[in-house]
């Protein structure tokens, strides 16, 4: 983020919750840093959504900060997830900010914008982790982390507990699930009958790379071209 970004995002924060994600939001951080409204829509064209999608991204960012400062070596990949999504929840500066960003993205206008930040999340936290998938795995992992990271969002907002701890216990329970699935799966790859079952949606998965710098930016990813001949 530039300055005039941060600037702007700073003084945003204390109106949030009053006015939302909103025009009126947007209007009164640029009264409160003397900043021409042209210049601030120049920053966040759409207004709020811009300014909503500009504090995910910074929760991101500093979330991504704090988990560098831990070693990760020591711990299990289910702990390092678990760590992972506890930081970006503990990176938010006030849970009224979240939950208007959530009302906001719950809009079919906005739900697409909504949709990319979370999968972003997912994505952002699977990368520091060093995933190093590049077929189908690229994607369920970041689709089974969205899912996980959006329930316990919306859980941690209502969570009244001291210390969140009611939302540390949820996010347990989440990972312990997909660590289960996971377990299953497993299971039946090494099951003769089961793999000679799944032998033919298994190659047709196989087709189904990561995105590289190829890749449309619009597009979740690519399948590769048939050979010719």
């Amino acid at each position: 983020m530039n300055d005039l970004t941060e600037k702007l995002l700073d003084a945003a924060l204390i109106h949030v919750p009053f006015d939302g994600w909103s025009e009126a939001a947007l209007s009164a951080a640029a009264a409160d840093c003397g900043v021409d409204m042209a210049a601030a829509r120049a920053v966040f064209p759409r207004g709020g959504v811009d300014m909503a999608l500009a504090y995910h991204a910074r929760g991101d960012a500093l979330m991504l900060a704090r988990l560098a400062d831990h070693d990760l070596s020591q711990l299990r990949i289910r702990d390092r997830i678990t760590l992972a999504v506890r930081l970006r929840l503990e990176a938010a500066e006030d849970r009224e900010l979240v939950r208007r960003g959530t009302t906001l993205f719950a809009l079919p206008l906005y739900a697409a914008d909504g949709a990319r930040a979370i999968w972003g999340t997912a994505d952002a936290i699977w990368t520091a982790l060093g995933d190093s998938a590049t077929d189908y795995n690229w994607y369920t992992k970041r689709a089974t982390l969205a899912g996980v990271y959006s329930a316990t969002v919306l859980f941690w907002l209502g969570d009244e507990s001291e210390g969140a701890h009611a939302t540390w216990g949820f996010l347990d329970r989440r990972i312990d699930g997909v660590m289960q699935i996971e377990r299953v799966k497993g299971a039946a790859r090494k099951n003769p009958v089961l793999r000679t079952l799944f032998a033919g949606p298994s190659a047709v998965l196989s087709c189904i790379k990561a995105p590289t710098a190829r890749a449309r930016p619009d597009l979740p990813g690519y399948m590769p071209p048939k050979p010719q001949g």
